[in-house]
């Protein structure tokens, strides 16, 4: 039977400390055109598990040191998702149902035909494929649901449960977190002078620069309309101001054209910087502090810089707002 076309190339180990019945299985298969790896025992094949990778295991139930069963619980535990297909001597009930129970997909009983091992092989890796079909849609929906598809950058449905994982990193290390807030000036102009189309090819290319100007480290979303929000780890107030004046340079030298449609853009600037040891910080504060330093960049002119300093000790619900501080760049600074 001539294998079909999206079943070639199929990586298949083989794992048996039976020379003959190894290299019967491998023979088989090969000569069908899957890819074949052996290994005698369980650990041999453990060893190569992790960098080949491959889309079935064909495993031996006896086998010394390391069992079948036992290999096939590790097989299990790995990170990614392989077909299993156990052999055994014995074709008794008990032996079957502890051997799926461990996480094998079918099983054979010796002695088996050529015919039989090809189409249970087909049959699992018909599966296997399936298997991988449904990750990478999952993946891609998980995509959806997390990315802004307008900026490429993150939406804003799980930021606040990464901020807060990243301001408990903060405090465990004893680092620095930031959360840099950034709004489009004029931003309603774009779309009055122009059309809503060069609205949304400016925000994309905003989104562009803002991936173009973050580590991966570092987390950018969409907070909403022309509204940014950046985490900055492990930065402390030099770094982040000077991200932030660098990042507000590069718009404002930026030409946005699309088309026969061009402008000149401006944006303002706010960040609030804690570093987290003994204090009380949640990620909905730590941003609202970040968008209160925007409202001071935007009142005092636009096109500027604002910062919320918390680093300097614990800041109670009374005296916080006392703490805060107005850094503005000069244009041009």
């Amino acid at each position: 039977m001539r294998l079909p076309v999206d079943l070639k190339n199929k990586k298949v180990m083989v794992v048996d400390d039976d020379l003959d019945l190894l290299s019967f299985v491998t023979a088989t298969l090969e000569f069908e055109g899957y890819q074949v790896e052996q290994a005698q025992s369980g650990k041999e094949a453990l060893d190569i598990l992790q960098n080949w990778k491959p889309d079935l295991v064909i495993l031996d139930v006896n086998m010394p040191v390391l069992n079948g069963l036992e290999t096939l619980k590790k097989i299990k535990n790995t990170d990614f998702f392989t077909a299993i297909i156990f052999l055994t001597a014995e074709s008794k009930t008990e032996q079957v149902i502890v051997g799926l129970d461990a996480g094998a997909d079918d099983y054979m009983a010796k002695p088996f035909s050529p015919n039989e091992l090809l189409a249970r092989v087909r049959a699992q890796l018909r599966i296997k494929d399936l298997t991988d079909q449904l990750q990478i849609a999952n993946e891609k929906l998980q995509a959806l649901v997390e990315i802004d598809d307008l900026t490429g950058l993150a939406n804003m449905r799980n930021m606040y449960s990464k901020l807060d994982y990243e301001i408990k990193r903060a405090q465990r290390y004893s680092r620095h977190i930031a959360v840099v807030m950034m709004d489009m000036d004029h931003f309603k102009s774009v779309n009055d002078t122009n059309d809503h189309l060069f609205g949304s090819f400016v925000l994309k290319e905003v989104g562009g620069i803002i991936k173009r100007s973050i580590r991966d480290t570092d987390i950018g979303a969409r907070y909403g309309g022309d509204e940014f929000i950046i985490i900055l780890t492990e930065t402390d107030n030099d770094g982040v101001r000077t991200f932030c004046e660098r990042l507000r340079q590069t718009i404002e030298k930026h030409t946005f054209t699309n088309g026969e449609s061009t402008m000149k853009l401006t944006s303002s600037i706010g960040y609030a910087i804690a570093r987290p040891v003994n204090q009380i910080l949640d990620a909905r504060a730590l941003v609202k502090w970040a968008d209160k330093a925007l409202y001071d960049s935007k009142a005092n002119g636009r096109n500027k810089v604002s910062s919320y300093d918390l680093t300097s000790g614990q800041i109670s619900e009374d005296d916080k707002f006392v703490s805060h501080k107005v850094d503005a760049f000069k244009k041009g600074a």
